[in-house]
């Protein structure tokens, strides 16, 4: 397995691993990460063992930080090939990242069947070399530019299992929580650390939430946490206003059941826990993503108007009025609820390993 340098790469590499290995408990694993980035922390906390290829990206803002790429990709390339076969597996799988280029080229050279899976509706470049000679590319999205038809199998991105089970209806999520269980709930998340434009927008906006009276669950992320309690605590010190500060939410699959409306960065994992919750959705993307996949991704919602959009540099503008208009339609809200249902995967990580299993034939 390998995947890496974001938690979009590697956890659906740990949920097809933990798939697996429900399966065949006596399998062996090895994941190939890039040394310093973070899956050589978090995949042995997954209990997994990991070797480091010395790999990075290309530096767009370095130049002079490149000339030691080519060197480095050879490098990790020879590694990777020692690794291979000394492990000697059935299969390999890439889920993205600097060191699965290295391991998945380095797998297939020496005929070892090898399987993508791509997060986003963008596809990669690293996963756009390696599906020439990929048995199957396992995709979030149906129709991902990049990659050749008859390999792409739409399968949808492993979420988490407690998410996939744990939604409940509205009413009962809000009064779990201490809502008014009859007004309207708007969830917004901006991932772990959180989104400084979407923190804006709602500081901005916060106001015009209390005159509607709508309640508000705003997990912050860490950067902005400590300022914003702050900064809000004549709207936010009293849980009466409806206005709900979090840092981090735990119970996620909590928070997506209360809300009627939620609005969130469109980075591939979210958009895949999002078409599973099958609410009324504001996608916010990032746009310093890497090829501007975010944009990609919310674009392949609101195609289906399963989405609505707003660009970063067009919030101040039109955030306000674009959410006005999911929170005023009732009918638009259920057709939106209801065209997420195409995007929604809730066993991914079961159906890719099935089809892993059978094109392998163990």
């Amino acid at each position: 397995m390998s995947g890496g340098g974001t938690g979009g790469h590697i956890f659906p590499a740990v949920a097809i691993a933990d798939e697996i290995k429900k399966r065949f408990p006596d399998a062996e694993f090895l994941f190939i990460g890039a040394i310093g980035k973070m899956e050589m922390e978090k995949v042995p906390q997954a209990g997994y063992k990991i070797e480091g290829l010395n790999i990075a990206g290309f530096q767009r803002g370095n130049i002079l930080a490149n000339f030691k790429l080519p060197f480095k990709a050879i490098a990790s390339v020879l590694k990777a090939k020692n690794l291979v076969k000394k492990f000697k597996p059935d299969f390999a799988v890439g889920t993205g990242g600097f060191a699965s280029g290295p391991a998945l080229y380095a797998a297939a050279s020496l005929g070892i069947p090898t399987f993508l899976q791509e997060q986003n509706a963008h596809a990669g470049v690293t996963n756009k070399f390696l599906s020439k000679k990929a048995k199957a590319v396992f995709t979030a999205f149906p129709n991902v530019n990049g990659f050749p038809p008859e390999k792409i199998k739409f399968l949808g991105n492993p979420i988490r299992q407690n998410i996939a089970d744990g939604l409940i209806d509205a009413k009962t999520a809000k009064e779990k929580l201490g809502f008014n269980p009859y007004k309207l709930t708007i969830l917004s998340v901006g991932g772990s650390l959180g989104s400084r434009t979407l923190n804006n927008a709602w500081k901005e906006n916060l106001e015009k939430v209390l005159e509607k009276d709508y309640q508000l669950i705003w997990q912050t992320g860490r950067l902005d946490y400590q300022n914003l309690l702050k900064e809000t605590q004549a709207q936010t010190s009293n849980p009466d206003t409806g206005i709900h500060l979090k840092e981090f939410i735990a119970d996620m699959a909590l928070a997506y059941s209360a809300a009627d409306v939620i609005v969130s960065r469109a980075g591939a994992i979210a958009i895949s826990e999002l078409a599973v919750a099958q609410k009324p959705v504001l996608l916010v993307p990032f746009p310093f993503a890497a090829e501007d996949h975010q944009t990609v991704n919310a674009m392949s919602l609101v195609e289906k108007n399963a989405a609505r959009m707003v660009k970063d540099s067009e919030m101040k503008e039109k955030f306000w009025p674009t959410l006005m208009v999911i929170t005023g339609s009732e009918t638009l809200g259920k057709e939106m609820s209801e065209n997420m249902k195409f995007f929604a995967k809730p066993n991914a990580a079961k159906e890719i390993v099935d089809e892993i299993i059978k094109a392998v034939q163990l």
